[in-house]
This record gives structure tokens, C-alpha cells and sequence, in this order.
């Protein structure tokens, strides 16, 4: 047999000073040799100075499996106690030591997937040429081990959303009108749950109440214009259906008010009737009541 073993001594050492005592310090192996069920790992893995332990035991892992298993972080997660974090750095130590390597394809039916490979001997990439040495009857080699994973969705494209439908302006837009209609909005989640505005929306429907608010309606009566009678089967989009009604329930400007009347002219002063001192108003002093006047006017013959 024409195999290697890196483990043996070059030659036979005799047993002097103590050197293989069985109290003395050190490894010793008790072994078997496997005729089934074994892997041939090389020491450049299993001693490998840069390698973490857990990338060593990961590899060696990796070996051992036959092909077609998975070796995803998802997978080896649920197989190790070992988290998500470090099994997915321990496959970054392999892969860029050249035991693992990642090669996408695109399969019958044009789905491309991902390709792990692991590399019993980081550098050999030509599988052909492992098979003609096994033919030729060197040192058995372990497989490459291929695994399809479905590779990552592309992300969808999200279709713009359209922009909210226009929105009645007030007449005189003062910063303490448009502040109050900002003020009746967020307060519709009070009402309603489902009418919580982003920022963005308020400042959008915020003229739109204002242009109510000038127009003699009660906050009141707005929030019940905008919050009666909503869709039972939940509101898809809240600002818009906002904005459509602040447009289509629009009232009227009010009545239109002409100008005030003049005031009246001031009444005039008390003053005593110069016929029987009753009490009268007259513009000028010595006038006398109606009837002092009456009595004093003269007789028709």
C-alpha cells in the first residue's frame, strides 16, 4: 500500500531516557483502523495555523458529508449549537483559504443557483484530474461535494406611488389657520386608528382644512365631515381619501355681509316743555310739547 501515513515516525526510536514512558507528558493515540464510514482529511486542515478552531471543525465537517447535503448558514444552524454569526464567519476563514469556494449557475428552466464546493485540497479545482489519480491508485482524495441553494430574489421594483389628489387653498393662508388645521389632523387618529397621517400627508391636507376653517365651519364639523361613515373593510391609503373629501364636501363660502349701516343720529336732549314743564326732547330750548302746541294754535271759525 502505497499510502502515507503523516502520523508515523520516520523510524523506529528506542526507548531510552524516558522518552516514551507512559508517565511522561503528551499525546498518545489508541487507534483503529476504519474500514467504513471514514473521511481522509489532510493535516494542512486539521493543523492549519490561520484557521479558527470552529473553521477547522466546520471544514472537517464539510468533508464528511455526500454530496447533495446542505451546507447553508440556515442548515448548519439547526445542526450546531454554534449561531448563525460564527458558523457564517467560519465559512469565510474556508472560503478564503480555498477549502470552499462559490460557484453560480444557471440550471434547465433558467433559475440560477448558488454552487458551494469543498476543496479537500485548496488550489485543485479540475474534479477530472482527482479522477485520474483515484484511477491511477495515489492517495485517495475525498470528493468534491456540490450543493444547489436557490439563488437570492432579485428585489421587485416598487411601483411609485401616486401623488395625492389636489386639495382646496384658503383665501388668506395666516400660519395660525394653517397651524389649527394641522392640529384638527393629527388628532383624527383619536377618531379613527386609521387615520394616523405621516408628516408629509399632513402638510399636504393641512390647506385643505384651512380653506374650510375660512369659511365659518366649526373644527367640529370638520372632523365629522372627514371621519363619518369610512369604508368598513379598512382605508387603503387615509390621505387620500382625506383629500378627496376635503374637495368634493367643500361648502359654500358663507352669506356675503355688505357694509354696516351708519349709525343712527344721537337723540336728542331733555328739556322742559315751556308751556307745562313737561319733560321733552327737543333740539332747541322754549319748545313746547304737542299738546301745549295744539291748545295753543288757533280756532277755525
Amino acid at each position: 500500500m502505497d499510502t502515507e501515513n503523516p502520523s508515523a515516525p520516520p523510524c523506529a526510536e528506542s526507548r531510552n531516557a524516558g522518552k516514551n514512558h507512559p508517565c511522561a507528558g503528551g499525546l498518545t493515540h489508541d487507534n483503529a483502523r476504519h474500514t467504513t464510514r471514514f473521511t481522509v482529511i489532510g493535516n494542512h486542515l486539521a493543523q492549519h495555523r490561520e484557521l479558527s478552531l470552529l473553521a477547522i471543525g466546520l471544514g472537517v465537517h464539510i468533508q464528511s458529508l455526500p454530496k447533495g447535503a446542505r451546507v447553508d448558514i440556515k442548515s448548519l444552524t439547526a445542526r450546531f449549537p454554534e449561531g448563525a454569526t460564527r458558523i457564517a464567519a467560519a465559512l469565510r476563514e474556508l472560503e478564503s483559504h480555498g477549502y470552499l469556494r462559490r460557484e453560480r449557475s444557471r440550471i434547465p428552466g433558467g433559475r440560477i443557483v448558488t454552487r458551494t464546493v469543498s476543496c479537500n485540497q485548496p488550489g485543485r479545482h479540475d474534479g477530472r484530474a482527482a479522477s485520474a489519480d483515484h484511477a491511477r491508485g495515489s492517495r485517495p482524495v475525498a470528493t468534491d461535494h456540490a450543493h444547489d441553494t436557490a439563488a437570492p430574489a432579485k428585489p421587485k421594483k416598487r411601483t411609485p406611488r401616486r401623488p395625492l389628489p389636489a386639495v382646496p387653498r384658503p383665501g388668506y393662508p395666516a400660519p395660525a389657520l394653517l397651524q389649527a388645521a394641522a392640529d384638527l389632523l393629527a388628532g383624527l387618529r383619536r377618531n379613527d386608528p386609521r387615520l394616523l397621517l405621516s408628516a408629509c400627508d399632513t402638510a399636504h391636507l393641512a390647506p385643505g382644512v384651512a380653506a374650510w376653517l375660512e369659511r365659518d365651519v366649526t373644527p367640529d364639523a370638520v372632523r365629522q365631515a372627514l371621519t363619518a361613515d369610512l369604508p368598513p373593510e379598512g382605508v387603503r391609503r387615509p390621505a387620500a381619501l382625506l383629500a378627496h373629501r376635503l374637495t368634493a364636501l367643500l361648502p359654500p363660502p358663507p352669506p356675503f355681509r355688505g357694509p354696516a349701516a351708519p349709525p343712527s343720529a344721537a337723540p336728542h336732549r331733555m328739556r322742559n316743555c315751556d308751556g307745562c314743564d313737561r319733560g321733552i326732547r327737543s333740539p332747541e330750548p322754549g319748545a313746547r310739547c304737542r299738546d301745549c302746541r295744539e291748545q295753543s294754535a288757533p280756532t277755525a271759525l
